[in-house]
């Protein structure tokens, strides 16, 4: 297939913006040909995830909820110089743009705004995958139409859907992360990612809010793990490989936590599907997706462990998309590390960390967390209890409770602080 040339206008900014001048965005769309993902000599696999840039129509699209120092000037230009900076200080192996990528009523071209939004990870010719939120499809393409436009632009991994399958939604597909060339994993995916559609709004008159992921498309990620899994298993190697899933509204679950026990903020409701379709419960029984990332939520920001599976927001990214003045739009990203096997060379997936990052002066680097290690081979890992020991004002112990994550809280009589044994 010839690339398809797609003339894009030179964006410009203030000195602290990024200029992009593009020639051509546009390339060969389908997975044949597509670079093959493999984590680097030094073991690393770095993903940035960039969630809810809402682009509209550039300079000329006003940013939201912002100070009013900040007003003036301020506009899309402001998320793709975000989107600069990120790669330019994380240099990732991936970056997984997860939905809203553009607001399409202030799209008044939705082919365009895409090309705007995207053309810093095309410009970069680092590899990139994006799946749909809620309004991508409210300007001049739907949903399939946007994701077809996607699939033709330049270093792009993503794909329509699968072939040769009946599944609902448009941006249902899979990635495999190979192990370091040179090693006896790089022919095997280490690390899978899944990427779905989780679409817009309900069209069930008796169900309001926002859309699920269907039973068609559970049926391909089960068949699809079982098939990872076959090909990475072995008469010494009984676990799969991690993964990790991408999608752009909350599950039901993501409500199951409260400050006690997640990493990161919650300033908002959870604005998941109003019916819960099971999905969660598909990927525990799978086995292997280690970790979830959304976006949807934009005052949301927080990790929390559920059954095995870390489920995570990236926080509001774009400028155009609401947020909170003085809260500063943010990033995620994941770092996948392999470990050292007895020969010295890479051998399998070791750990899965996350931090954000702040788009502030100094790019603020907040909220590290391991989300996933694997055990070391020939060790128990000691049993840890939690309990919560609350001190009267004289000093003395007088309550004890398991599995109770408070914190210290100053200024009282009582305080209580968390022991671990």
């Amino acid at each position: 297939m010839k690339r398809k040339a797609v003339g894009v206008p030179c964006l410009s900014a203030a000195a602290a913006a990024a200029v992009l001048c593009l020639s051509s965005l546009a390339g060969a769309a389908g997975v044949a040909g597509q670079k093959r993902l493999q984590f680097g000599e030094n073991g690393e696999f770095k993903i940035l995830q960039v969630a809810d840039m809402h682009y509209g129509d550039g300079k000329a699209t006003p940013c939201e909820d912002v100070l009013p120092s900040q007003m003036a000037g301020c506009s899309d230009l402001n998320t793709t110089a975000f989107v600069h900076r990120m790669i330019q200080a994380e240099k990732p192996d991936l970056v997984v743009f997860t939905g809203d990528n553009i607001f399409g009523f202030d799209a008044t071209d939705a082919a365009k705004s895409l090309e705007y939004a995207f053309a810093p990870a095309v410009s970069s010719s680092i590899p990139w995958a994006a799946i749909l939120g809620n309004h991508d499809q409210e300007s001049t393409l739907s949903r399939e139409g946007v994701m077809k436009h996607i699939v033709t632009l330049e270093h792009t991994l993503s794909q329509v859907n699968p072939t040769g399958i009946e599944i609902d939604g448009f941006g249902n597909y899979n990635l495999e992360v190979h192990g370091v060339e040179g090693s006896g994993f790089e022919n095997k995916s280490v690390l899978n990612l899944y990427f779905l559609d989780s679409g817009d709004y309900s069209t069930v008159p008796s169900i309001l809010g926002y859309d699920w992921i269907k039973p068609s498309q559970q049926v391909w990620f089960q068949h699809t793990s079982k098939k990872l899994r076959r090909a990475y298993t072995s008469k010494h190697r009984k676990a799969p490989a991690p993964g990790l899933a991408y999608f752009h509204i909350p599950l039901p679950e993501f409500a199951s936590f409260d400050s006690s026990n997640f990493t990161g903020v919650k300033q908002e409701g959870i604005s998941s599907a109003s019916v819960n379709s099971g999905f969660f419960a598909t990927m525990v029984e799978a086995g292997d997706v280690k970790a979830v990332f959304t976006g949807h939520d934009h005052l949301n920001d927080f990790c929390g462990e559920l059954s095995g599976i870390e489920l995570c927001y990236a926080g509001g990214f774009g400028y155009h998309a609401y947020g909170k003045a003085g809260w500063a739009r943010r990033a995620r990203v994941v770092l996948a590390t392999l470990e050292k096997t007895d020969k010295a060379t890479w051998g399998p997936v070791k750990s899965i960390k996350t931090w954000k990052r702040l788009d502030d002066r100094h790019l603020t680097a907040i909220d590290g967390q391991v989300l996933w290690s694997k055990r070391t081979k020939g060790t128990r890992r000691k049993k840890q209890i939690d309990l919560l020991v609350c001190w009267n004002n004289r000093g003395a112990p007088y309550f004890r409770k398991p599995n109770c994550l408070q914190l210290y809280t100053p200024g009282r009589s009582t305080i209580c602080v968390e022991e671990r044994r």
